[in-house]
């Protein structure tokens, strides 16, 4: 199979800082599935995990987490998946990545594709969506759905990917939401996203929450 790869963490600049390689073939055993893949997203897992650094790897090491696919062929084990299902997932940063036509993955990470996206869209969500779910429900334990109804939540920089999927999973637990954007593009959309209040992080926060009449957020 054709992936990208990498032996030494260069600079990106470096024009061998990421190579064009052929691998073998991965063959699923156990719970693994095996997933031809259609897309993938780069994140900030990506660019930590190539960080420059002396280390020189002895095989090519494939980066990338976030994808989405289709499941060409499962282990002995594997009960959740079926060879055609269209997959995606976040993967696992302790096996090889995403960045390759074929990846194995444990199917116990693995969630069937929404019908209602393409691979790209879908390739786009994993990482962003976990982080903002565990931080609202796990870490600052608010209930899902309509259990603080009406309580009112501060996101800053509501227009990046996690702040994207921050807003709409706070409008489907009943939050009343605050997004900083300052641009007019990201204004715009964060409004589209289903923010109740913008304002701007560019400049002081508390005379703006205090203009929606808050002494402060929940």
């Amino acid at each position: 199979m054709k992936a990208i790869a990498l032996t030494r963490y260069l600079p990106i600049t470096d024009r061998e800082s990421l190579l064009d390689v052929t691998l073998p073939d991965p063959v699923p055993t156990g719970h693994d599935i095996l997933v031809r893949v259609a897309a993938v997203s780069v994140n900030p897992v990506d660019t930590k995990q190539r960080a420059p650094s002396s280390k020189v790897e002895t095989q090519p090491r494939v980066l990338g987490w976030d994808a989405a696919g289709t499941v060409a062929a499962v282990g002995g084990d594997v009960t959740l998946f079926n060879p055609g299902d269209e997959v995606y997932y976040a993967g696992d940063i302790t096996r090889a990545g995403s960045n390759s036509e074929l990846q194995l993955v444990d199917e116990r990470i693995v969630a069937l594709k929404p019908r209602t996206m393409d691979f790209a869209q879908a390739a786009a969500i994993p990482l962003t969506a976990i982080t903002a779910w565990e931080a609202y429900f796990d870490r600052m334990k608010i209930s899902a759905p309509g259990g603080q109804s009406g309580a009112t939540l501060l996101i800053i920089g509501g227009a990046g990917g996690v702040g994207s999927i921050g807003i709409q999973l706070a409008k489907v637990a009943g939050l009343r939401l605050i997004a900083t954007a300052s641009r007019p593009e990201t204004v715009a959309w964060v409004r589209g996203l289903g923010a109740d209040h913008v304002i701007d992080h560019s400049q002081p926060l508390l005379p703006q929450i205090e203009a929606l009449g808050l002494q402060f957020v929940d």
